[in-house]
């Protein structure tokens, strides 16, 4: 009796072995490759599928996981990164240079990743790698370090058109870091230094010159507005004059007017003005330097008429 329990406890447990490997689950965004009796037979979707035990089995295949290689009997169907080591490379111009990229890519076909390459992972560092130095190679330093983008482009395009052999599609192809020498890297620095001292030469002289140009203008405009200051001036004196000898003039012919009314229509004016202005130079005379000399005029004779007629007109009057 005890015999027929343990014979049927060993055919239950047996049985769930066979049911327990006879139900596979897969999970989302991965597959297996099954093959029956060492040959292909079906590519495994997510979810449960079953299998026969012992004669189906999961092939196997080489991935990459933080820098180091391992077995696995899963493909991962998402993208992925690989981030390869810093290589040496030479450009153009026999620099040379180390650079590290990073590649994402996906398996789009695991039947190809599984049976067209053995070493998936090497394959793809020892692709990008020769690559990249034939990409670089076609470029001098300072395009290296400035056309980061058409490297990626070129690298992602060769290394998508290899790979599709392989059943994987590379979306996209990073340079992380490009490190020149280091006597290079301070000569570039130098060269900038000077570039930048340049600049600032330029910029400066530039500076000195515009405010050259504007000094100079300023000036003009002040003497361009001096000259007009002082045209206007003389202008306004001129028309001052002007005035100002037309009001005596005007006053002068009224004083005559005035004078000849005194004196009367048959008596010259004329003498009477003169004689006048001869008293009042008289007067300064007297009033100034006693040694002071006295100038007569050439026709003094008509002179001293003129002061006799005065004479007799104030008789008259």
């Amino acid at each position: 009796m005890e015999a027929t329990f343990i014979i049927l406890g060993v055919i239950i447990l047996l049985v769930l072995v066979l049911v327990k490997k006879s139900l596979v689950i897969i999970a989302q965004s991965e597959t297996k490759i099954v093959e029956r009796l060492g040959k292909y037979h079906a590519t495994l979707k997510p979810g449960i599928n079953v299998i026969i035990p012992f004669v189906d089995r999961a092939k196997t295949m080489i991935t990459m996981t933080n820098g180091r290689y391992h077995y696995t009997n899963s493909i991962d169907l998402r993208e992925q990164v690989y981030d390869f080591d810093k290589q040496n490379v030479i450009t153009k111009d026999n620099v040379q240079t180390q650079i590290n990229a990073l590649l994402y890519f996906q398996i789009v076909d695991p039947f190809k990743a599984v049976y067209e390459i053995n070493n998936l992972p090497n394959a793809i560092e020892k692709l990008t790698q020769t690559t990249l130095r034939n990409i670089i190679g076609e470029l001098e330093l300072d395009e290296t370090l400035t056309s980061r983008d058409t490297i990626n482009t070129k690298l992602r395009a060769v290394l998508d058109d290899a790979t599709n052999k392989w059943g994987i599609k590379v979306n996209r192809v990073e340079l992380q870091d490009i490190t020149p020498p280091q006597s290079v890297l301070q000569a570039m620095e130098k060269q900038m230094q000077a570039e930048r001292n340049k600049r600032a030469t330029i910029l400066t002289s530039e500076g000195q010159k515009a405010a050259a140009i504007l000094q100079s203008e300023g000036q003009k405009t002040a003497r361009i507005n001096q000259a007009e200051a002082d045209k206007q001036t003389e202008i306004l004196r001129a028309e001052g004059e002007a005035q100002a000898r037309i009001r005596r003039a005007e006053a002068e012919a009224i004083a005559i007017d005035k004078i000849t009314e005194a004196v009367g229509r048959s008596t010259n004016p004329a003498n009477y003005l003169i004689a006048q202005k001869y008293i009042d130079m008289l007067q300064e005379v007297a009033s100034g330097d006693k040694t002071k000399t006295v100038y007569m005029p050439y026709e003094a004779t008509n002179l001293m008429g003129s002061i006799g007629g005065i004479k007799d007109l104030f008789k008259e009057s």
